[in-house]
């Protein structure tokens, strides 16, 4: 019997505004509040909540049958309860329906995972602490940002106790092999891999509204019979989108919705089931291992990382903004940790994107976007030199903080023993003395 994964991304940056030369050292505001908040409701009522909807109505209707994996940014997150409350409500009218699982990710949707390991782990850490904070569960599943795995993350993500990761099939990486299979990390072969099916993937991102395919119009129907119809062996079809396609990337009128609404019906007569990420690592043995030695990723032809990293503009920004990652975080300042977060979104990086024409960007060409980001960048780094002077080693400077720290905490012990003998009646603090 085949079965479906069906797995959706959920992620929203929070965008910066137009920040000048002349505001760096003056003005500590990066944020386009209003874009923000427009794109994030505008998401939010043509996809998100629609395909929740749809969501609850399949799982309904198939008795529980159909299944669905989510992951969701922190900082989407962060979003979600700021701009559209009701939407969390919705998900979590869909994890009390059983059959949906939420995945862990980089808290910020972040590059962290290809050069700083210590903040990969601190933000899979943060993620992890608020899905229990918002949802009550606890992910046992993990999910780099955009599917960027390397045999590297692969021991780090095991290491932080993950058995299971999703990432990309990438052909360069297969070869000729399927994968339509679980799959294991060739440096620890206790971390299962589900791998995205490219294929019944892009149908449905891609190419479900491009009037010039051959296939279109895509029916729920015909879709599983292409899924029914591939090798008797190849029992698991991951298919892994991002939730935009719901209604944002297809718009309603091209009748997206409704192919969903249809799928586990059309499943049902082909006897192809869904499932969870958990059940099928849990339920399904390892054909083989894989080895990626160098970052993949699920987007573009290329399925590596140079979209957000393949030109000078890229990497001079990842390489300034790494290079401050251990002073940050030596710091308490709540506010700098909070925009430390936000700069550290992938999206800052794929603005500036050469490569070809960014239908999202904010801005009218990737210099643009570098020049604004340098900027903001520059003025983040004069706060923390401000508080912790680049004078000071790293190593210095977390031992002076952390003799402040314990004597901070001495101090406050002191203080509540001085109460207690205060509150005390004079005849036994007599005695006590």
């Amino acid at each position: 019997m085949k079965t479906i994964c069906l797995y959706f991304q959920i992620h929203q940056p929070f965008r910066l505004r137009r920040y000048r030369f002349f505001d760096i050292g003056n003005d500590h505001y990066y944020y386009d509040d209003f874009q923000n908040e427009e794109i994030f409701r505008k998401v939010a009522n043509m996809c998100y909540i629609p395909a929740n909807r749809a969501m609850i109505e399949m799982i309904k209707k198939s008795g529980g049958q159909f299944k669905v994996a989510f992951s969701i940014s922190g900082v989407a997150l962060e979003q979600m309860e700021i701009y559209a409350p009701e939407l969390i409500d919705t998900f979590k009218e869909l994890l009390g329906l059983g059959g949906v699982e939420l995945l862990t990710e980089t808290y910020a949707h972040s590059l962290s995972s290809l050069g700083d390991y210590n903040e990969f782990r601190t933000q899979v850490r943060m993620h992890t602490e608020k899905i229990q904070s918002v949802f009550g569960v606890t992910p046992k599943v993990f999910r780099n940002t955009e599917l960027i795995y390397s045999d590297d993350i692969s021991e780090i993500v095991y290491d932080m106790g993950f058995r299971g990761m999703l990432t990309e099939g990438a052909k360069h990486i297969l070869g000729w092999k399927s994968p339509n299979y679980v799959y294991a990390s060739a440096i620890r072969p206790d971390l299962k891999l589900l791998l995205k099916n490219d294929r019944f993937s892009e149908d449905l991102s891609l190419r479900f509204a491009d009037y010039s395919w051959t296939e279109y119009p895509l029916t729920a129907d015909k879709y599983m019979s292409w899924i029914a119809s591939t090798a008797e062996t190849e029992k698991i079809i991951n298919i892994f989108l991002n939730y935009e396609v719901l209604g944002s990337l297809h718009s309603s009128s091209t009748g997206i919705f409704d192919f969903f609404k249809a799928l586990p019906q059309f499943a049902s007569q082909k006897n192809i089931t869904f499932s969870l990420p958990s059940e099928l690592f849990e339920n399904h043995e390892v054909v083989d291992q894989v080895a990626v030695p160098y970052p993949m990723s699920w987007v573009d032809e290329e399925k590596d990382c140079s979209s957000w990293l393949g030109n000078v503009l890229q990497q001079e920004a990842f390489r300034e903004i790494k290079n401050i990652s251990e002073r940050v975080r030596l710091c308490s300042d709540r506010r700098l940790l909070q925009d430390w977060l936000y700069l550290q979104s992938s999206d800052h990086f794929y603005y500036m994107n050469t490569k070809h024409y960014n239908l999202f960007s904010p801005y009218d060409n990737p210099y643009d976007a570098f020049n604004n980001y340098m900027n903001v960048l520059s003025d983040f780094i004069l706060r923390v030199e401000a508080q912790y002077p680049s004078s000071i080693e790293n190593e210095e400077l977390n031992s002076l903080l952390t003799t402040i720290r314990n004597q901070g905490n001495e101090i406050e012990q002191l203080e509540k023993m001085l109460k207690k003998y205060e509150s005390l009646p004079e005849k036994q603090l007599v005695t006590v003395i």
